[in-house]
């Protein structure tokens, strides 16, 4: 990845790290529902994330704040934001801040 994509990546993290999960007080990156992130030589980019579970009643508002929140990164010409359920999310894919904010560490 050139440098400029690397730059336009940790400003599209930065942003992540702004979107919380309404149930939980904890940014959806450090939760680790974001899977991937791919930009293309257009700066379009496709965020893979899933959520804590798929009954979960914010499934329509999440990905809809977080596309809104990348859209506003300096440089991202578009935003797609894809829901999988493979893997399935389970506390391993928090970081250590988030389980410990959560009381889990």
């Amino acid at each position: 990845m050139t440098n400029e994509k690397e730059n336009l990546k940790t400003k599209i993290i930065e942003a992540l790290q702004t979107v919380f999960d309404p149930e939980i007080p904890v940014s959806v990156y450090e939760l680790g529902l974001i899977y991937d992130i791919d930009i293309s030589n257009d700066n379009d980019v496709q965020i893979t994330m899933t959520l804590t579970t798929p009954h979960c009643p914010e499934a329509q508002s999440i990905p809809e704040k977080i596309a809104d929140t990348v859209l506003l990164v300096n440089g991202v010409r578009d935003v797609k934001v894809q829901i999988t359920w493979e893997p399935p999310w389970d506390q391993d894919k928090m970081t250590e801040a988030a389980k410990l904010e959560l009381g889990l560490i």
